[in-house]
C-alpha cells in the first residue's frame, strides 16, 4: 500500500532550464560553463556547493578562479539562480491535495544559495511556505551526499522514517530512480512535459482520494 510520496524538486515540482544558467555564467565570463553544469548533476564548484563540501564563501572563491574578470558574489548568485524558472501555482495546489491522502516528502540535489532565494520564494506563491507542503525534506547539501549516491537514500529512510515499499519516488533522472529502487522504493520517471499528478493517477494500486 502506498502511503508516502517522495518528490525530487527540479524537473518535477520546480521548472528548470539549464541552458539559461549556462548562458548567464558565460555572460559573466565563464566560457566553459557547459563543462560544470549538468541536467542532473554538477561538477567542480557546483558539485561542492550541492554536496555540502563547500561553504557559500568557498563556492564564490572557486567560481572566481574560473572567471578571468572581477565578478561579485551577487552576480554569481544571480547567474546560478537562472537554473530555476519557477513553480506553477497549480502544481503547489496539487501537492496540497495530495497531502490530504499521503505523507509528502522531498529529496533534492540542491544548494543553500538557491534554497534561500528562488526556491523559498517560489513555494510562497500561494500563501504558504515550503514546510506547509512537506512532512520532511532532505537536501543534498545538508545530507553531505547527492543522488544517486546510496548514502542519501539511507539518509531519507533514517531521517524521514519512511518505508521504501510504502513510498513512490518521483524524479526526472532514471539513474536516480535506479538507485532508489535498490532500496525498495517504487518509482515514477517524470519526463519533460509530464505532470506528477497525472502520472500518479495511472500508477497501479494508487487511489487519489482526499482522505489521509
Amino acid at each position: 500500500m502506498i502511503k508516502n510520496l517522495l518528490f525530487d524538486l527540479g524537473g518535477v515540482i520546480m521548472n528548470i532550464r539549464r541552458e539559461d544558467c549556462v548562458s548567464a555564467f558565460k555572460a559573466i565570463g565563464m566560457a566553459d560553463a557547459d563543462k560544470y553544469l549538468g541536467e542532473y548533476s554538477q561538477a567542480g564548484p557546483f558539485k561542492g556547493i550541492e554536496d555540502g563540501s563547500y561553504t557559500i564563501d568557498r563556492f564564490h572563491e572557486e567560481i572566481r578562479k574560473l572567471i578571468p574578470q572581477e565578478v561579485s558574489d551577487e552576480a554569481i548568485d544571480t547567474a546560478f539562480g537562472k537554473f530555476l524558472t519557477g513553480i506553477p501555482v497549480e502544481r503547489l495546489r496539487e501537492l496540497e491535495k495530495l497531502h490530504r491522502r499521503f505523507g509528502i516528502y522531498m529529496l533534492s540535489n540542491t544548494n543553500p544559495i538557491m534554497w534561500a532565494d528562488g526556491i523559498d520564494r517560489n513555494f510562497r506563491k500561494d500563501g504558504h511556505d515550503v514546510d506547509y507542503y512537506f512532512d520532511g525534506i532532505v537536501k543534498s547539501y545538508e545530507a553531505g551526499a547527492m543522488k544517486p549516491d546510496p548514502a542519501i537514500f539511507r539518509t531519507v529512510i533514517e531521517r524521514l522514517g519512511i518505508k521504501p515499499d510504502e513510498t513512490v519516488f518521483f524524479d526526472d533522472s532514471e539513474k536516480n530512480l535506479e538507485a532508489a529502487r535498490e532500496f525498495g522504493f517504487h518509482s515514477i520517471l517524470v519526463k519533460p512535459g509530464d505532470e506528477f499528478m497525472q502520472l500518479l493517477g495511472s500508477y497501479p494500486g494508487v487511489e487519489l482520494t482526499e482522505e489521509k
